[in-house]
């Protein structure tokens, strides 16, 4: 997966960066608020593909004494950093850059190329139109991706059950800005055929909001991450059933599991079990329960299990529930 999240980022930033030269030539030519907007959007866009991929090479680094379990969680570290980048840097400029313009609105202006004047509107039509046609390539790729690993489920669900941020970040990146390119073609036209140049500094304002609304939605996503979520509902019922098959187990006290990364899970079972068993049976056992929850999934790379008395077990929940509220 690791391998698909890097194919889908560097076929994102160098369609972000083409996509963004294209647009600032057409601002600077036309003054267009939109295109403003939509430049410094792909501009941010190009930052965070990089912080990504600086994300995703920092987890790769192996564990140490000072970090025992690795360092898989630096890529939802810097996938927070992205949406903070999307909140500030393109969404709050591109509210900012609208205002001024319904403000000052001002006609696209033409422009002089090769002894030729061109309409500015002419200008921002083909240049959406390339953006368009670069960033639906960069979102296919990302869509196929994400494909593979999101199976039959619903796309919102899949996106808020992967532990892969560097691939649903880049994903929603893209949506936004098909959409947001859709605003400025509108703008762009509206603002022409009605005569109303106020209509470019309202597409930039919409833009802003798409950008911010996506924003918040990553943070969402990737502070569950950070915290530490649970690995899917899928695996950890899996889990439980290799516990319970296992002859020697009375009862499954507690099944944790947690993602130290995209592809690293955490399991820490408590299990209550037959008291008639001798020390080496009970290290055999042990032993087959970590090689069978280890074959469930490549993702799950540690595994502890607990031995304790169902009674203590409960017990131990129970002082933990009434601590929460505490904390």
């Amino acid at each position: 997966m690791a391998h698909e999240s890097s194919a889908a980022i560097y076929t994102a930033a160098g369609a972000n960066l083409a996509i963004a030269a294209a647009k600032f030539v057409g601002a600077f030519l036309t003054g267009s608020s939109a295109m403003l907007a939509e430049g410094v959007h792909s501009v941010v866009d190009t930052a965070n593909q990089i912080l990504l991929l600086v994300g995703l090479k920092r987890a790769k680094k192996p564990a140490n004494a000072r970090f025992p379990f690795g360092y898989g969680r630096e890529v939802y570290f810097y996938a927070f950093l992205v949406a903070l980048l999307i909140f500030l840097g393109g969404g709050a400029f591109a509210v900012f850059e609208g205002v001024h313009k319904l403000q000052h609105p001002e006609p696209a202006a033409d422009a002089v190329i090769l002894g030729r004047t061109i309409p500015g509107f002419t200008i921002n039509l083909a240049i959406l139109g390339f953006a368009v046609a670069a960033e639906g390539f960069s979102c296919f790729v990302a869509l196929r991706a994400f494909w593979g690993e999101k199976g039959q489920l619903p796309p919102i669900t899949a996106i808020r059950r992967s532990k892969d941020p560097a691939l649903f970040t880049v994903l929603v990146e893209d949506v936004a800005a098909l959409i947001g390119l859709m605003v400025a073609l509108a703008g762009v036209v509206l603002a022409e055929v009605l005569e109303q140049p106020a209509f470019d500094g309202i597409a930039s304002i919409v833009i802003g909001l798409i950008l911010i609304g996506m924003a918040i939605f990553l943070m969402i996503e990737t502070h569950g991450l950070l915290v530490g979520e649970a690995a899917e509902p899928e695996l950890v019922a899996g889990l439980h059933e290799v516990a319970r098959s296992e002859p020697g187990v009375h009862h499954v006290n507690e099944v944790l599991t947690q993602h130290l990364g995209p592809a690293d899970v955490l399991v820490n079972v408590s299990l209550d079990m037959d008291d008639a068993l001798k020390a080496g049976e009970i290290e055999q056992l042990v032993g087959r329960l970590e090689t069978r929850m280890r074959g469930l999934s490549p993702k799950v790379r540690r595994v502890f299990i607990e031995i304790q008395a169902r009674q203590d077990a409960a017990a131990r929940q129970a002082d933990l529930q009434r601590a929460e509220p505490a904390a």
